[in-house]
C-alpha cells in the first residue's frame, strides 16, 4: 500500500525525492490549514510541518495510521510530545539544519543596530546624509549574555569569536563545555550586573514564557540590547515597550514577535507592534533568521538522515 506523508512546510527536494523514491506518495500542501489537515491526516505515515500545524491531541486522534512527524527546524512545541509518545509516534527536529542562519541574523541584526545602517541607509534614500546623527558604536569589548546554549546558542556566541567582545553564557540544561573564550554563568547575576547585550536563544516551555519581564529588565544594571530569535512569547511585549520607553533597553533587534504574523495579532498587541516599529532604536524582521536558502537543504537533509535511520 501506498503510504503518504503531508508536508505542511517547505523542503528541500532532497527529501521528497528520498520519500517518493521509498514508497511515500507526498502530499505537498504548503499553505495547509489545520482544519484541511484533520480532514486528510487520517490517511498519512507521516507528517512533516513547520510552525503551520499545531500537532495536537485532536490532530494525532485524527491520524491512526501516523508512524512519524518531522519538525522542519527546531521548536517542538507545536507537538504534543507526550501524547505521541503514547501513541508510539517518532518525533524528530532539525535545529542543526538552520543553526548557522539564526547566528548570521542575530549578528546582522546586531551590527546593523548598532551601527545604524538601517537608519542611515533609509534617510540616505530620502535624500538626507546624516553623518554625526548616525555616529556608531562597536562591538569590541562589550559584554554579551548569551541566554540559552544549544544550537543556535552556541552557533551565535562562535560567531561573535574575533570581535573581541565578552560572551557570557548561562543555560540551565548546560551539559557542553563552553570554550575558554567565553564563561560560564551558573545563574544570571553576572549577565544582570555586566551585559550590555542580551541574546535569547531558549525553547518556548512553561519556564521560558515571558522570560523578558519587568522584573528580568529591572534586574540589569546597565542599559542593554535585546536580541530575540528564538520564540515571541520569551519576551512580555508591555515589558519591552516600557524598558525601551524608559531608556533600561537601549535598542532591539527582535525576529520574532509575542503573536504571529501580523494577520493573526489582537488589536492590542497590533498597537504595540505600531508603536515599538516606529522607534529608531528597533529593528524587527519577519521570522525569517532561519529562512536561508542553505538552512532549507540542511534541515531537510537532518530530517531525511533522522527518518532513514528508523526505517
Amino acid at each position: 500500500m501506498n503510504r503518504k506523508v503531508l508536508i505542511a512546510a517547505p523542503v528541500h527536494s532532497i527529501l521528497t525525492r528520498w520519500l517518493e523514491a521509498n514508497g511515500y506518495e507526498c502530499l505537498v500542501l504548503e499553505k495547509i490549514t489545520q482544519q484541511e489537515a484533520m480532514e486528510i491526516v487520517g490517511e498519512c505515515t507521516g507528517v512533516i510541518t513547520s510552525t503551520r500545524l499545531q500537532i495536537d491531541k485532536m490532530l494525532i486522534d485524527a491520524a491512526p495510521n501516523l508512524k512519524w512527524i518531522g519538525r522542519m527546524g527546531s521548536g517542538m512545541e507545536v507537538i504534543d510530545l507526550a501524547y505521541a509518545a503514547q501513541k508510539g509516534i517518532a518525533c524528530y527536529s532539525s535545529p542543526e539544519g538552520n543553526r548557522n542562519a539564526v547566528a548570521e541574523h542575530a549578528l546582522g541584526m546586531l551590527l546593523s543596530l548598532n551601527k545604524k545602517i538601517i537608519k542611515s541607509n533609509t534617510e540616505v534614500k530620502n535624500g538626507l546624509w546624516l553623518r554625526e546623527e548616525n555616529r556608531g558604536v562597536e562591538l569590541e569589548g562589550k559584554t554579551i549574555g548569551i541566554i540559552g546554549y544549544g544550537h543556535t546558542g552556541s552557533s551565535f556566541a562562535r560567531k561573535l569569536y574575533g570581535f573581541d567582545v565578552n560572551v557570557l553564557v548561562y543555560d540551565k540544561y548546560l551539559s557542553d563545555v563552553v570554550p575558554k573564550y567565553m564563561e560560564e554563568c551558573r545563574s544570571l547575576d553576572k549577565i544582570f550586573a555586566e551585559a550590555d547585550i542580551v541574546s535569547f536563544h531558549v525553547p518556548l516551555q512553561h519556564d521560558t514564557i515571558h522570560y523578558l519581564n519587568h522584573d528580568f529588565v529591572e534586574k540589569m544594571q546597565k542599559p542593554f540590547i535585546l536580541v530575540n530569535t528564538s520564540r515571541g512569547r520569551v519576551v512580555d511585549t508591555k515589558a519591552l515597550y516600557d524598558g525601551l520607553l524608559s531608556g533600561k533597553i537601549s535598542g532591539t533587534c527582535l525576529d520574532v514577535w509575542e503573536e504571529e504574523p501580523i494577520a493573526a495579532m489582537s488589536v492590542e498587541m497590533k498597537a504595540y507592534m505600531d508603536k515599538i516599529a516606529g522607534l529608531p532604536q528597533v529593528i524587527i524582521t519577519p521570522h525569517i533568521a532561519g529562512y536561508s536558502v542553505e538552512a532549507l537543504y540542511k534541515m531537510s537533509k537532518a530530517l531525511l538522515d533522522k527518518i532513514v535511520m528508523k526505517q
